[in-house]
């Protein structure tokens, strides 16, 4: 059985060719940019299959599809960082819309019928209402971020070829996900890195902040990424499922866990630079859909989530 991962060389990617791996009967390919990094795939190396491709060339994706042959595809390759796409929401819309109509266009050309997951998000919600919570499937899509409208777009565009061609995708909503390897610019990773550089001397006991009041439903990474395999194993075309925890924690109860895990006492304080022009308040998320149909729970607490992440990057620091 062939696996194809797009944007494998990314946080989630990685976990998840590991993952893949350990099944044993899985050959693993993913796609790379010539700009990608490589370093938490390369430990991988002798182990997986890489192939250059830029998702938003139709002709290359073409060409990928038709190398690879895939029967199972995990498509998490998009500019991910909601900050960012308030940066560049032209970018973002671009390289997360445009590279998954050229998945799904090469797969229909193609012949082949792979399975198909595609990684949505919790941020397609947006704008929650009390009486909504915890959020299910069918709340309406409010989103608040230009990375949130484009995840609507994906989403919402493979059930379109589902129902147009019956392209065989499954979609995954995951709400926060995080654990070792997360890039520095997400909440948490960027507040374990902070402290670590404190514990090593290299910076005042300062840990900077943002919203504070936010509150995230987390997941940690390894539970995510078993659960976009049981989403092919089990779930069925053109549905999509929630993956969450089903609780939520607020950004300082995350920075209250941490700051217990410290070896040295830090002074908390917010930066302007830190708040969005608009926030969600409240992602909780109602999976109660996706365990039922693939028997899926989620295994690691929170508190050894946020343990391991701090712990790799005082070991990259050490580095």
């Amino acid at each position: 059985m062939r696996a194809l991962v797009t944007g494998i060389t990314g946080f989630v990617g990685t976990h998840l060719a590991e993952y893949l791996l350990s099944k044993g009967e899985v050959e693993v390919y993913g796609t790379y940019r010539w700009r990608s990094r490589m370093d938490h795939i390369d430990h991988l190396r002798g182990e997986i299959r890489l192939v250059e491709c830029d998702l938003r060339d139709p002709v290359s994706v073409d060409r990928l599809i038709r190398e690879v042959q895939p029967d199972l595809i995990f498509h998490l390759a998009a500019q991910s960082f909601v900050p960012s796409s308030w940066k560049a929401p032209g970018e973002t819309l671009c390289m997360n819309i445009l590279a998954q109509l050229n998945l799904l266009e090469a797969v229909r050309k193609s012949g082949i019928d792979p399975l198909i997951q595609v990684a949505c998000s919790s941020e397609e919600y947006g704008l929650v209402f009390p009486e909504e919570i915890p959020i299910r499937e069918e709340n309406p899509l409010r989103p608040l971020s230009p990375y949130g409208v484009s995840k609507v777009a994906q989403d919402l565009l493979a059930y379109q070829y589902f129902m147009s061609y019956g392209t065989r995708v499954v979609r995954t909503r995951a709400f926060n996900h995080t654990g070792p390897r997360r890039g520095e610019v997400f909440v948490t990773s960027n507040f374990a890195r902070q402290i670590a550089l404190v514990e090593k001397g290299l910076r005042k006991p300062v840990l900077l902040v943002g919203n504070l009041e936010a509150k995230r439903d987390f997941t940690d990474v390894r539970d995510i990424v078993r659960a976009y395999w049981l989403a092919l194993q089990a779930g069925e075309p053109g549905e999509v499922y929630n993956i969450s925890s089903d609780r939520a924690y607020s950004i300082g109860e995350i920075v209250e866990i941490l700051l217990s895990l410290s070896t040295v006492s830090i002074e908390v304080r917010q930066d302007p630079e830190r708040l969005r022009p608009s926030d969600v308040p409240i992602l909780v998320g109602d999976s109660r859909k996706f365990r039922r149909v693939t028997g899926w729970e989620p295994r690691i607490p929170l508190e050894r989530t946020l343990l391991d992440l701090l712990n790799y990057w005082r070991e990259r620091l050490s580095s």
